[in-house]
């Protein structure tokens, strides 16, 4: 199964790959033909999606690699540290647009109306492509993934400030071209930190949400009437979830029925939710 969705993962950042190198060479293009810096900034921020979708599939293939005898636990969190990887080179990207738009301010050309249509296709294809990279993103929990998809987002948002850019600057606004590359400066820097912030949780062994963890704990309980479940922990691993049970058994139940029960609920987790790697459950006698 892990397999499984590492190639969704890898698929699915292929089409994006391709897909945002189209986009960049016909916004990079209309941008200088139509002298918009907002453009050519939008054109830079999607080649920079190109390479940390690259960062994204090696993520992918280095953390889908099985447990071995100095990585018992497996490598998921190597997609994290991928991910932190990836906020890096976006915050440099987003300080490359805002240094770039202040410098250039001191030599103003009207852009031409022709960079709208990379704009505008830019919008369109964008929004789509975050759509279909965060459905795939949430079916397989992957934080790289997740961050990959919400470049989408920001680029579509970009794109939408080129467009008002264009068109400002042609009503009077003469510096609007460039106060809309600041806006795509902030908004990317923010897009890394928010990535950068996510990754840390996924090395820290941060719990589930308590919605998860009460689906997880009712699950158990509805798994038979003569348990008590006394303690519950998650913790996120990469793109897994590990869990901690102590329930608490009758001390006369035989010891063949204690096993059964433990092997039901184990079995029941580990189907019912994919993304649970492994649930360690311990049977403590009731007082």
């Amino acid at each position: 199964m892990k397999k499984l969705l590492g190639n969704i993962g890898i698929k699915t950042s292929i089409i994006t790959i391709v897909i945002n190198l189209v986009l960049f060479t016909i916004k990079l293009i209309l941008g200088l033909i139509g002298h918009s810096k907002s453009l050519v900034s939008d054109a830079i921020h999607s080649l920079s999606d190109v390479f940390t979708t690259i960062i994204v599939i090696f993520g992918f293939i280095m953390a889908s690699r099985e447990a071995d005898e100095n990585h018992p636990y497996g490598h998921e969190r190597l997609e994290s540290a991928f991910a932190i990887i990836l906020a890096f080179f976006l915050f440099l990207t987003g300080l490359y647009i805002g240094i770039d738009a202040l410098i250039s301010t001191k030599s103003i050309i009207l852009p031409s109306l022709i960079g709208l249509i990379g704009a505008g296709l830019s919008i369109i294809v964008k929004e789509i492509m975050f759509q279909y990279t965060i459905k795939i993103a949430k079916k397989i929990n992957s934080p790289a993934l997740k961050s990959d998809a919400w470049h989408h987002r920001s680029d579509a948002l970009s794109s939408i400030g080129s467009f008002i850019g264009i068109i400002g600057s042609h009503y009077g606004f003469k510096y609007l071209d460039q106060i809309v590359c600041l806006f795509i400066c902030i908004l990317i820097l923010k897009t890394a930190i928010d990535i950068f912030i996510s990754a840390i949780k996924g090395m820290l062994d941060t719990s589930c949400d308590k919605e998860f963890e009460n689906e997880i704990l009712n699950t158990i309980i509805k798994s038979s009437n003569i348990i008590q479940v006394i303690d519950l922990k998650t913790r996120m691993f990469g793109s897994k979830i590990y869990i901690d049970v102590i329930i608490s058994m009758d001390g006369n139940t035989p010891l063949k029925k204690v096993d059964k029960i433990r092997n039901k609920i184990h079995n029941l987790i580990e189907k019912k939710y994919e993304l649970i790697k492994h649930i360690n459950i311990n049977v403590i006698p009731n007082k």
